[in-house]
């Protein structure tokens, strides 16, 4: 049974709840599910590639497997930084429309693997019909803070997915 607030085709709050892996970007926690979590690796060099978006860092050789890398604080408009010791990528994958999909992203910091209750997870707020949400899984409540879930499946587009192929 849906919740009132909730957008057709978001998933229930008990299908929310589970373990994520949180991260730091621009001051605010963020969440991924950890099932979508491949690996964690430190900052390296980033191979940058031609006419992609600021936001498509370029290609990173990982035991030889060429991954395209995409840097959330870029995707999500929040500016650059410099990268630090701090700053890692995050191996996930990625459902597509072609498949399954690897791709890293850059991260300010990996804090820790939380474990989150459906009671602990509001749904998205609702910011009107001109704001794309969709890539927000839900707000989950944790220690008097609020940390924002996401659907990393909803993060890129398919002309992203398109770009980072033709890359990789």
């Amino acid at each position: 049974m849906s919740s009132p607030n909730q957008k057709p085709g978001q998933p229930q709050a008990d299908e929310k709840e589970g373990k994520y892996l949180t991260f730091a970007l621009a001051g605010e926690t963020y969440g991924i599910n950890i099932m979508k979590i491949k690996e964690i690796i430190g900052m390296m060099p980033v191979r940058s590639l031609p006419q992609t978006p600021e936001y498509l860092k370029g290609v990173v050789n990982l035991r030889g497997r060429v991954i395209p890398v995409m840097d959330l604080r870029l995707r999500f408009n929040m500016g650059a930084v410099a990268y630090d010791d701090r700053t890692c990528i995050i191996i996930v994958e990625i459902a597509a429309a072609s498949g399954a999909f690897i791709v890293g992203l850059v991260v300010d910091s990996v804090s820790e693997v939380l474990s989150i209750k459906a009671d602990a997870i509001e749904t998205t707020p609702d910011f009107g019909t001109r704001l794309d949400t969709d890539y927000i899984r839900g707000m989950a409540k944790s220690d008097g803070d609020v940390k924002i879930l996401l659907n990393i499946d909803h993060v890129l587009t398919e002309n992203d997915f398109s770009k980072m192929e033709q890359a990789a």
